[in-house]
């Protein structure tokens, strides 16, 4: 199950699960006053039998001169529960019985662990109903990003044919014509979007279930010779040494590819990018370059301050390093560059 999948699944089954448990609890408060109220009717029941067959065991009985203002057949409360009755026998005096709180109290108590338990047995069962719930809710949402991801997946494929004869025709364009503005800058839109294609490609393989273990030394030297080529006014220098990490390499190729990219294409002339990693696990990308006005949206989906790009490589950045569980972070000032933080605790080996 992908992150955006899990998440829906939580919260689809956190809300049913807590309103489940609400109603449970309304009707569970109400059944305990249901069964207190019935506890002092049952004691008011015992005082009277009391009363009138002097089968007081537990209760405690006294005489007491009768009085207009005391209130016969009435369960009272004080210290203890108690009430008064009329002795036939008896005129001028009233029987007190009392109650003792500390025998209504363990009643009460036996009520509660009762209900208690019998609260806790549907609460599993709701617990149940939320993820079947869940799961059923889903269902169309899975399919809805399948059909998507899956339409998604035959327009990158059929690009690769106009792409590539796009490309060659180029080339040999190049080779008659020679250096040319116009045609640099078709080979630099073409390569943008080569570099979004393989971009949601890293996103759409689902490749968070394919983990391998990793050095990211030899990874992080092969990526900046890579660029070096690409960017070759640009100062690629690498401070890593050796650190195993445990995650999908070809998703970590691609975040690593879009940095320094990134850090490549929007640089100063003769700039500098330096990788280096930190204590804690810190993979860090510095570079001279010109800086972001906005690092707080710069993983919005086609948010970007620059012409070049369509403001989704550091979008499907961010989906990706969530997927692997890897923080990234962006500190960035105008004019004088941009530091990019991922965060390898998690994965390190």
């Amino acid at each position: 199950m992908k992150t955006y999948e899990q998440e829906s699944f939580l919260k689809t089954f956190s809300i049913f699960l807590i309103l489940l448990e609400v109603l449970l609890a309304i009707n569970f408060i109400y059944e305990y006053r249901v069964k207190e109220i019935d506890i002092k009717e049952k004691i008011q029941m015992e005082m009277k039998l009391c009363a009138y067959t002097v089968q007081c065991d537990g209760l405690h009985t006294d005489f007491i001169a009768k009085n207009k203002h005391l209130e016969e057949n009435v369960l009272l409360e004080d210290k203890d529960f108690y009430s008064y009755f009329s002795v036939p026998t008896v005129k001028k005096y009233l029987m007190k019985v009392v109650y003792p709180k500390k025998r209504y109290l363990e009643r009460l108590e036996k009520v509660k662990e009762a209900l208690l338990k019998k609260f806790l047995l549907y609460s599993f069962f709701a617990a149940l109903v939320s993820i079947l719930f869940a799961m059923y809710a889903l269902m169309p949402l899975r399919r809805a990003l399948y059909l998507n991801e899956e339409f998604v997946k035959d327009i990158l494929h059929d690009f690769n044919t106009p792409l590539s004869s796009m490309m060659i025709n180029l080339k040999l364009l190049k080779k008659e014509l020679g250096e040319n503005v116009k045609i640099h800058r078709m080979e630099n839109n073409i390569e943008t979007i080569l570099s979004l294609q393989y971009n949601l490609r890293a996103f759409l393989k689902g490749m968070q279930t394919q983990i391998e273990t990793f050095d990211l030394q030899p990874l992080i030297k092969e990526r900046m010779n890579y660029f070096r080529v690409l960017y070759p006014d640009i100062a690629y220098k690498a401070e890593v040494s050796s650190f195993l990490v445990h995650t999908n390499k070809d998703a970590f190729t691609r975040v690593l590819d879009n940095i320094l990219s990134n850090a490549g294409k929007y640089n100063r002339s003769e700039g500098k990018v330096t990788v280096s990693l930190k204590s804690g696990g810190e993979l860090r990308v510095e570079d001279t370059g010109k800086g972001i006005s906005n690092p707080s949206r710069i993983f919005d989906r086609y948010y970007k301050e620059q012409d070049r790009g369509i403001g989704i490589g550091l979008h499907i950045v961010k989906k990706l390093c969530d997927e692997m569980h890897i923080r990234i972070k962006i500190k960035s000032r105008v004019g004088e560059g941009t530091v990019v933080s991922l965060f390898l605790s998690k994965i390190a080996a």
